[in-house]
């Protein structure tokens, strides 16, 4: 009895500090003391979200990053909601973080336990020279550079103190000592923020997560003497201070922005999107280089995500230490059922972020056991009818009423079709930077443009963003002073192109100075094309998803032969074939290739019936490019035209793509850039894609390297995908102008490297 009075003084403590209510109290305190009284290993967390900063321009995307932790731990990783701490906005104080740290994790983790600590918030970096001289706990510097510290800002992170401005941070320094305070390897942090100061806001159509300002005054002398009471602390037992992962690199900035309809950070996103349909044995370093690559997608490579730091942790460690039996991917989860109306709420965080955006009448089965086989059966499907973000409102789809009483909150829920409208479109954002009347010409250019939309920088979702090719301050600040008063003193000449969202410029878009606005968007018309034919293909990624047994390996074949990078169906009916790539998986996340190697594609059909397949893409020189099966011979028909006949995979074979002893040798080659290929395969021929690329000027081996006619081509491979489902489409009913994919029929791999 005296331990519990004890421990729920100590809850106490915290709780109240964090302003939580007495019968939360309560409560919190009872399930915590039930949980420490267990003697198996426990899953705690702490998590961390502020956007309602006092100072400065508040973040929007911090506090879904929290939730998005939340629904992953519990509902994928086994946590037990009790043993999840969130603290966000106003919670969130620098004594708050500390003392919740402390009583939540340090006093209650055993040896064994596994911890998660995630941070999403705004980062800045201070002059320790300025201050005082400390131990730096954290990243070796350079000899000769400037002894500075990173800090997590909590909610009041910049107090006065007799009209003084005071630094009331969470150092890098006091974050280490508090890892190290874990009597734990099993720790894994998640800091999305970044330090480096931009001075930015925006970068491109992404807020920054760096303070945009210069950190002034000095160091609270509480985060000092904290400092100092930890390393008196005896539970400072090791250096470990676990995996930490970070958004950025150094020197870069981290981003969050509007998905659908909701603000995230696009790392938290991508690293707990991948979660939900990540297998038991994925090693962190592999899930970061698919994290990587879909942040890739979605901000362009001003943004790459890394292990920061990984002291005394094995280098295989799995994706938060945790592996549950058995484990089984999901792409969402039921949050409410109402029976009444056969109706059910779904939190969908394990789609692909675009995909998201268009799911009306798509199908999800409801996951209940495993059978002998290892094979998830499930007794109900759900229809999509409306959705808000990530979250979605389904229709129950079943006459029996015994059926509908068996789906619970909590059930995990599985893709089964994916209904996608044929009216999608491409979102340009008009960067920031351009003055009002290039903004006002730009966006009628574009609404000439058939499945072509505008929105301002930074106010909405976009594909890509429009803005200068370079500009100077005084350009910005004369545009600036022309669009308030009305000033008609001709600008610069100044040439525009098409960038990322995260503002990195793609290539060969920029035109000649001097150049009208409205001329640029007409001549960027092609390009746009291939930048929506892109987006259709990325919506048909289903690697998570899809039941067809197949497996692709990309590989080095020269100079040395090496594995890079491996894609499977993972809810497939047959056991995966297994690929040993953890030892050349990259820690700062995508794959890296020298220009000149040679690759090829290793594909194996592990299932019970023949595939078809073709590769697409965009190389990193902005082109797309095609490769058919390079066993594909052109024929000639009647009239004298070229046609194609694609190679079948048959079950249980594996082919080299292109083969070892064909005269093509795949070589990289062009200048260095990220390169984003999607290798897509069917249960039928891709008839209409073929005869789409009739037209084009295709090698004897198959090989397209500037393809004429992406977005025909893209939509082709839609309606071919859209034939192979079959008896599906008739059960669904679509609409005429929607396109219904079957999982059973489709797969859709993406492979994103970068060429260096």
């Amino acid at each position: 009895m005296m331990k519990r009075r004890t421990f729920l003084q100590k809850s106490g403590i915290v709780l109240a500090a964090l302003g939580l209510s007495q019968a939360g109290l309560s409560l919190l305190s009872d399930r915590y003391y039930q949980a420490l009284a267990q003697s198996s290993p426990r899953k705690l967390a702490l998590l961390i979200g502020i956007n309602q900063y006092s100072f400065g321009t508040p973040l929007t995307g911090c506090v879904t990053d929290v939730e998005l932790q939340r629904e992953l731990l519990i509902h994928r990783f086994g946590f037990h909601p009790s043993d999840i701490l969130t603290i966000t906005d106003q919670q969130a104080t620098r004594q708050n973080i500390e003392t919740a740290f402390l009583e939540h994790l340090t006093k209650q983790v055993k040896p064994g336990d596994v911890v998660v600590f995630h941070f999403s918030g705004y980062g800045s970096r201070f002059a320790k020279a300025a201050v005082q001289e400390s131990e730096n706990l954290g990243e070796q510097k350079n000899q000769g550079e400037s002894p500075v510290t990173n800090l997590l800002l909590p909610v009041d992170g910049m107090i006065q103190i007799k009209n003084q401005p005071v630094v009331n941070a969470l150092t890098e320094d006091t974050l280490w000592l508090l890892l190290r305070s874990l009597s734990t390897d099993l720790l894994t942090s998640v800091l999305d923020t970044s330090y480096t100061d931009g001075g930015i806001i925006l970068q491109g159509n992404l807020r920054v997560r760096s303070r945009p300002s210069i950190i002034t005054g000095e160091v609270t002398q509480q985060e000092f003497a904290f400092q100092d009471q930890l390393k008196q602390n005896s539970q400072i037992i090791s250096p470990n201070t676990g995996i930490v992962l970070v958004a950025a690199k150094p020197e870069q900035v981290a981003t969050e922005g509007q998905i659908d309809g909701f603000n995230s950070g696009f790392f938290t996103y991508a690293l707990t999107q991948h979660l939900w349909q990540a297998t038991p044995a994925s090693t962190v370093q592999i899930s970061l280089n698919r994290v990587a690559g879909t942040v890739e997608q979605l901000v362009g490579n001003k943004q790459e995500p890394q292990i920061y730091r990984q002291t005394n942790s094995k280098q295989n460690s799995l994706n938060y230490h945790v592996l549950s039996q058995p484990m089984v991917s999901a792409d969402g989860v039921v949050t409410a059922v109402d029976e009444n109306s056969k109706t059910a709420q779904l939190w969908l965080a394990g789609l692909p972020a675009k995909v998201l955006q268009y799911n009306i009448n798509s199908l999800f089965n409801a996951v209940t056991e495993l059978n002998s086989s290892n094979q998830v059966t499930p007794p109900l499907q759900l229809a999509i009818r409306s959705h808000e973000g990530l979250k979605a409102k389904a229709r129950i789809n079943s006459i029996n009423p015994n059926e509908i009483n068996k789906l619970q909150v909590g059930q995990l829920v599985q893709e089964a079709v994916r209904v996608l409208p044929h009216n999608i479109n491409l979102t340009v954002a008009l960067d920031s930077c351009l003055a009002r009347i290039e903004r006002v010409d730009a966006t009628s250019a574009v609404s000439g443009i058939p499945h072509v939309t505008s929105v301002v920088a930074g106010e909405q979702s976009a594909d890509c963003l429009l803005g200068r090719v370079s500009t100077t301050e005084s350009v910005l600040a004369r545009a600036e002073s022309e669009s308030v008063s009305g000033l008609s003193t001709p600008l610069p000449k100044i040439s525009y192109g098409l960038f990322s969202p995260g503002l990195e410029p793609i290539p060969n878009t920029s035109g000649e100075a001097g150049e009208a606005v409205k001329t640029a968007v007409n001549r960027l018309v092609p390009k746009l094309h291939t930048l929506l034919a892109a987006k259709l293909l990325r919506l048909t990624a289903n690697e998570g998803s899809s039941r067809l047994g197949v497996q692709a390996i990309l590989e080095t074949i020269a100079p040395n032969e090496q594995v890079l990078m491996q894609r499977s169906t993972v809810r497939a009916s047959w056991p995966t074939p297994t690929v040993s790539i953890s030892s050349t998986a990259s820690k700062e996340g995508i794959t890296k290739l020298p220009i000149n190697s040679s690759i090829q594609y290793k594909i194996h059909n592990y299932g019970d019936a023949p595939i078809y397949f073709i590769l697409l893409g965009i190389d990193a020189n902005g082109g797309a490019i095609a490769l058919l099966p390079a066993r594909s011979k052109p024929n000639l028909n009647e009239q004298g035209s070229n046609t194609f006949a694609t190679e079948v995979i048959n079950p249980g074979e594996t082919i080299n793509f292109p083969p070892t002893d064909s005269p093509f040798k795949w070589v990289v080659q062009g200048s260095a850039g990220v390169v984003e290929i999607q290798l897509i395969f069917s249960r039928a021929p891709f008839s209409q894609t073929l005869e789409t690329l009739e037209s084009a000027k295709i090698s004897d081996f198959g090989r397209l390297t500037n393809l004429p006619n992406p977005l025909e081509v893209a939509k082709a491979i839609l309606n071919d995908l859209h034939q192979a489902s079959g008896s599906m489409i008739d059960a669904i009913a679509p609409s005429p102008d929607t396109w219904v994919l079957d999982v059973n029929n489709w797969a859709t791999f993406s492979f994103i490297y970068q060429i260096v």
